[in-house]
């Protein structure tokens, strides 16, 4: 009755609090699931509810190991998860705005442009005759994280989207066609990217350098990549740091939408 009468008792702040940790821990474990170091999460709750415990039953000596523990495992995480803690920072702090306006315009008193819609048709049609004609091409979708830090490292453009922009800018005697290109809000934001390239995960060797810089770059932050290869002419998909596989143009297309929504 007691336990009973205390929830009864907790006012609104207590209840925020729990749903801020609820919504902390979900969007670390969105963060690190599918990597390695879903496992070390996994055990530092572990841990932490043994922990827990151990203290809600007196058991003294656990209770001070598993503190211990803790207390110095913490600097030993920071090195563990190094690339997940940068992820969430820069996720953080290089939120697009842009996109959360987008996010709002969903309700209904506000009114919906679809003029900033990617398109996407336009980019993956543009990738099916460069993949025909093995013309190498990296594209860069902007999501929520901002990219503003990689375009001043090519050439920054406000270029609207359409088919044939994209197949010009990656034609091979075009001067543009070295690097990325990254596309926010159905405009071209820069062309030359220089991307992190990722030099730890084992890929075919049939793929170069720009499949490992669509996955570093989609690694290091929460964006999408399309990759056409200039030696084999296929088209690759990239989403936090993985390939995604397509069984047709179609469904690329529907994938790509629903990942930018």
């Amino acid at each position: 009755m007691d336990i009973f009468n205390d929830i009864l008792n907790l006012r609104f702040i207590d209840y925020l609090d729990v749903v801020l940790v609820a919504f902390l821990l979900y969007y670390i474990y969105k963060l690190v699931k599918g990597t390695v170091a879903i496992n070390i999460f996994l055990g530092i709750i572990i841990i932490y509810g043994a922990w827990r415990l151990t203290e809600f039953l007196d058991m003294n000596l656990l209770n001070g190991l598993l503190r211990g523990f803790i207390e110095v495992g913490i600097i030993a995480l920071i090195v563990v998860f190094q690339p997940e803690i940068r992820k969430f920072l820069l996720m953080v702090g290089s939120t697009n705005l842009g996109r959360r306006v987008k996010f709002l315009q969903r309700f209904k008193f506000l009114k919906t442009d679809a003029t900033n819609t990617t398109n996407v048709d336009a980019i993956v049609a543009a990738c099916n005759k460069m993949s025909m004609t093995k013309t190498g091409a990296l594209i860069v979708f902007e999501r929520n994280n901002n990219l503003d830090f990689l375009t001043s490292s090519g050439d920054e453009m406000n270029i609207k989207v359409t088919q044939p922009i994209i197949e010009s800018i990656f034609f091979k005697n075009s001067p543009l066609h070295d690097g990325a290109i990254i596309v926010s809000n159905n405009i071209v934001k820069a062309t030359r990217v220089i991307l992190p390239v990722n030099n730890e995960k084992t890929i075919p060797k049939r793929f170069g350098l720009r499949h490992r810089a669509a996955i570093g770059v989609t690694e290091k932050t929460d964006a999408l990549a399309l990759a056409v290869s200039e030696e084999t002419g296929h088209i690759s998909y990239f989403k936090d740091g993985e390939f995604i596989a397509f069984e047709n143009a179609s469904q690329l297309t529907a994938m790509i939408k629903k990942d930018l929504m």
